[in-house]
């Protein structure tokens, strides 16, 4: 069975910020590492190389393939932020109307600028996430 390729590691979260190069989206993922880390009541801890992640929970599908995985994430990619939130929360549609600007994948919410999401909806939506999860375990 394929060996998971983001766990946590001991990498250190203010480096991860330190060398991204665009001073905007250092601030940024700076501002957005403070929110969820509030909001989850989590540590960040970066998973693989590039991804900040907040609590943990393990997993097992029916497959049989499990691993751990963080509660929420965010990392800094090339062309946007992505925000890792559980897409089936229930209440997510209804709180994805009033985020703001931004574009979305399976679990993946992409967005630009920290300005052009509400962050009051941001918490709810990490909030959300972490109950779903959590139920689910």
């Amino acid at each position: 069975m394929a060996k998971n390729k983001t766990t946590e590691t001991d990498l250190s979260v203010e480096d991860y910020i330190n060398q991204i190069s665009d001073e905007k989206r250092r601030n940024d993922i700076k501002e957005l590492v403070k929110i969820f880390g509030e909001t989850s009541d989590f540590p960040a801890k970066m998973w693989g190389t590039a991804i900040v992640g907040f609590g943990s929970y393990h997993y097992k599908y029916a497959s049989g393939h499990e691993g751990d995985a963080p509660l929420v994430a965010l990392s800094s990619r090339v062309a946007q932020i992505s925000l890792y939130l559980y897409p089936d929360s229930d209440d997510k549609a209804d709180l994805l109307k009033e985020l703001g600007k931004f574009k979305m994948a399976k679990a993946c919410i992409y967005v630009k600028k920290n300005e052009d999401i509400n962050f009051d909806i941001l918490r709810k939506l990490i909030h959300s996430t972490i109950s779903k999860i959590r139920n689910f375990n």
